[in-house]
């Protein structure tokens, strides 16, 4: 009788003193193409079970389709039978209220503003999928890329950038946001120096005369290039120095496409810099 109550009392203290293992998640439903390129960025895309339309990650081309930027089809999420839903702060809230009301585990995440909270929203992810050694590897490997970038640019004249991130309205990245970050890094200086929802005017714009201009591809690019080349004072246009990014690349922040999206930016603000580097 003693050895059993001695027993069972080291086996109550191995219980409570055990951390506990964090469950894993193998059927994923993703309602964001940040997410969606964070879970194969991982190697766990074999989990995702359904998307959205603008999830564009090749290798989920064959993944159903649940949902759009706001809106999700609750009934292919359901038919899909997911133990995790990751949701974005664009998702629509009621979904969100219902898919918790039938038993479903969803976690949403909020748009980063800086690097630090792209890392932090990567590793929870890891977390999720028990990914946390090959995220944290991503995550030392992308700083130190990051670090030598900002090292290359130190002491280069820093343009005056304007980043165009929609048209109808005219939408752009304010100082509180990562791509402000990106404009830094790369050796220059973002125009705006407000925070807030990101609508400004062409007024604004042409009263900075910014040195360069990135317009994010959204369908309607060569519009919005020659609307800005009508602007024949600005520095922009007299230099020529209208650029196009992949808006997938810069508005989809994880830790790579953060540096992919740097890397871009630097050969745009300092092409003869980077020129002069690769020899």
């Amino acid at each position: 009788m003693k050895g059993r109550f001695v027993f069972a009392v080291v086996a109550l203290l191995l219980f409570f003193s055990t951390p506990a293992v964090a469950k894993e998640y193998h059927r994923i439903i993703s309602l964001g193409p940040t997410i969606t390129e964070e879970l194969y960025q991982l190697g766990a895309g074999d989990r995702v079970v359904g998307c959205t339309i603008y999830c564009k990650r090749k290798e989920a081309a064959s993944k159903p389709r649940v949902a759009k930027a706001i809106e999700v089809d609750l009934e292919k999420v359901i038919a899909l039978k997911p133990d995790l839903v990751l949701a974005t702060s664009l998702t629509d809230l009621r979904a969100i209220k219902k898919l918790r009301e039938m038993g479903l585990k969803v976690v949403v995440f909020h748009y980063p503003r800086n690097f630090s909270e792209i890392c932090s929203q990567f590793m929870e992810i890891a977390r999720l999928v028990g990914r946390e050694e090959q995220a944290r590897e991503i995550i030392n490997r992308t700083k130190s890329q990051i670090e030598e970038i900002a090292r290359s640019v130190k002491g280069l004249k820093k343009p005056k950038v304007f980043v165009e991130i929609g048209a109808r309205p005219l939408f752009t990245a304010t100082k509180d946001s990562f791509i402000n970050q990106l404009v830094a890094l790369a050796g220059g200086v973002n125009i705006v120096k407000t925070g807030g929802s990101g609508i400004y005017s062409r007024e604004a714009v042409i009263k900075e005369n910014p040195d360069v201009i990135i317009i994010t591809t959204m369908g309607i690019t060569a519009e919005e290039k020659k609307a800005w080349e009508r602007f024949k004072s600005m520095r922009a246009v007299k230099e020529k120095k209208i650029y196009v990014m992949d808006s997938y690349k810069l508005c989809t922040p994880t830790p790579i496409t953060f540096v992919e999206a740097l890397k871009e930016m630097v050969e745009i603000l300092h092409p003869v810099k980077v020129h002069w580097e690769r020899g």
